[in-house]
């Protein structure tokens, strides 16, 4: 067990519900996720069970000596606290969106927890994809909403591929290694029911409904990611996925140049990080094996990505 001065690491799962629920309602709990510890203050009486679940395996410990953030889900100062009750976001004091419905609480960590991390953490490159490894090497799958990269990060999460993150990925400007988070990944609507038919002994967090983005589900990470989360990963492959009805799966190679200006259009930070961003890119680029990939079937599409793991990196 990782040991910290502030106190014992042990997984979440370790904790009865009520420990945590203390020490989460005064402020002690330190949540390490990858390279990033959290304080989390909660009063609210859904997060703890939610955590307790969704983040099971995760490395906690109490009265941490350093946090890289302290985060606090709670009840508004107004009559909305009793009256339609609402949920707010702060994080190190500030509180940076407007409330949301009570019942949301869980969603609006995980929400608010990203926005925090884009915001604030320019010692990587990051960018908006989905990330993996296997055989030691990093897929990376930037996309737009609506592509099916979600969808395609959990199937391959669920069969064998080593989630990093769903949502941004955290290069080192100067190895160009990813770390890893290991999260929960978040689906939405049609994608919260294909991955269920895909992988049906997966586990899963609370639906919650009647988002911004419709109905909403986080998939619990697989436990192997979350135990090899302290991994990095070189970047290897980065691939733009596409979901295509009915269509076969097709990997097909693009240019360098078509690649830069779409990843740097994906990242958080490349204007923040100058002209380092703007190497760090090049390299990025040029380390990597760049592809378009549509794909109509998951099936399919996790038999393309094996394969591709398994090439010799001057192969493809």
């Amino acid at each position: 067990m990782l040991q910290a001065a502030g106190g014992r690491w042990q997984r979440v799962a370790d904790l009865d519900l009520g420990t945590l629920r203390q020490g989460l309602a005064s402020g002690a709990i330190g949540l390490q996720t990858g390279p990033l510890v959290i304080r989390v203050l909660c009063r609210l009486p859904s997060l703890a069970p939610y955590l307790h679940h969704a983040y099971a395996e995760h490395p906690v410990t109490f009265n941490p000596d350093f946090t890289d953030f302290d985060v606090e889900v709670k009840l508004p100062a107004n009559l909305r606290r009793w009256l339609r009750p609402q949920a707010v976001f702060a994080v190190d004091g500030v509180e940076p969106f407007e409330p949301l419905p009570l019942e949301q609480a869980p969603a609006f960590f995980e929400w608010g927890l990203n926005w925090t991390i884009a915001a604030s953490c320019h010692q990587w490159l990051m960018l908006h994809a989905a990330c993996l490894e296997r055989n030691g090497r990093a897929l990376l799958l930037p996309a737009p909403s609506g592509s099916g990269k979600s969808t395609l990060c959990a199937a391959l999460a669920m069969r064998g591929w080593r989630l990093l993150s769903d949502e941004m990925c955290l290069i080192d400007p100067y190895t160009l290694q990813l770390s890893a988070l290991a999260r929960p990944i978040n689906l939405k609507n049609t994608s919260i029911d294909v991955i269920r038919r895909f992988a049906p002994g997966a586990r899963w967090g609370p639906a919650t409904y009647d988002t911004a983005k419709g109905l909403v589900a986080h998939l619990c990470p697989p436990p192997d990611s979350v135990s090899a989360m302290h991994r990095t990963a070189p970047a290897t492959w980065v691939v733009f996925p596409r979901w295509a009805q009915g269509e076969d799966a097709l990997l097909t190679p693009r240019s360098p140049r078509q690649t830069f200006i779409e990843v740097a259009s994906n990242a958080f930070n490349y204007s923040n990080l100058g002209s380092l961003g703007f190497s760090t890119m090049s390299r990025l680029v040029r380390a990597c094996s760049t592809f378009d990939f549509r794909y109509g079937s998951l099936e399919e599409a996790v038999e393309v990505f094996d394969w591709l793991s398994e090439q010799a990196p001057d192969a493809v």
